[in-house]
């Protein structure tokens, strides 16, 4: 797991920790990647790093993340073979562009990435999808999916676990947010898009999957927040999902896969 660990000057770095049995994590005793010090990186890294999301693809596993500076926020790709050496790839998007996922293997031939850029602002943004031949350059955009009005996710929406293959369609587990009274109000949903043309939404679930409940959830650096960059399908058909709690710590949920599809089925 590729945690953000923030110093107490407020920068942040992205920190490794591993576990046998996926719950209990021990962080390796130096950072896995900091703010860059070679360009292009550095410019756009100078302050922090974050939203870290691991995904593997033909024997290596590359790692989107968000990358911080006076510019605004991009997100960079870097890749790995052992976790133990990281080597930067590319910057993926233009500024405020974030919430990108890769899909674990080639759709038609070609990478593909779900992202969400801010194209309306102050309004929210979509879910975006692109290709790639290479990884660096991507094209052939299409919108996959908004926010839904009066509903939990009415405000913005975006990416969370890289997307899971199951027989009905890819599995993305993503984040809405709706503003209340006492601010955003984040939380996770699922949504089924098709194997083929994954632009496709084969169905949504109609309501959140998870929200804060727990006292972890509502209070810490960002209080109201459930936002998760990775899920793993266990053989046994469990899904784990690792999601960050008020922008504080780490925590892990369960459900079936199964009951998860459902949902989206069902949702429409």
């Amino acid at each position: 797991m590729l945690n953000r660990v923030e110093d107490l000057t407020g920068s942040s770095c992205l920190w490794l920790a591993r576990s046998d049995d996926g719950i209990n994590f021990t962080p390796d005793p130096e950072p896995a990647m900091i703010p860059a010090g070679d360009e292009p990186f550095r410019t756009v890294e100078r302050f922090s790093l974050e939203d870290a999301r691991i995904t593997p693809i033909d024997g290596v596993y590359y790692i989107t993340y968000v990358a911080y500076s006076k510019y605004g926020c991009v997100t960079a790709l870097a890749e790995t073979k052992d976790f133990q050496s990281y080597e930067r790839v590319a910057i993926m998007t233009l500024p405020d562009d974030k919430d990108v996922v890769l899909f674990p293997e080639r759709i038609g031939g070609r990478f593909a990435k779900l992202d969400r850029p801010m194209t309306r602002p102050p309004s929210a943004g979509d879910i975006w999808i692109s290709f790639s031949e290479d990884l660096i350059y991507w094209g052939d955009p299409r919108p996959v999916m908004k926010p839904q009005p009066r509903k939990w996710d009415e405000f913005k929406i975006g990416g969370g676990a890289p997307p899971i293959k199951t027989p009905e369609g890819w599995l993305e587990i993503y984040h809405g947010v709706r503003m209340t009274a006492s601010g955003s109000l984040y939380r996770l949903g699922a949504v089924l898009l098709d194997l083929e043309e994954p632009w496709r939404v084969v169905g949504r679930a109609a309501e959140a999957i998870l929200s804060p409940s727990a006292p972890e959830d509502f209070s810490g650096n960002v209080g109201n927040v459930v936002f998760a960059c990775g899920a793993i399908l266990e053989d046994d058909g469990e899904i784990k999902v690792y999601y960050g709690a008020a922008d504080q710590v780490m925590c892990l949920a369960t459900a079936r896969v199964e009951d998860l599809i459902a949902l989206c089925l069902q949702g429409g």
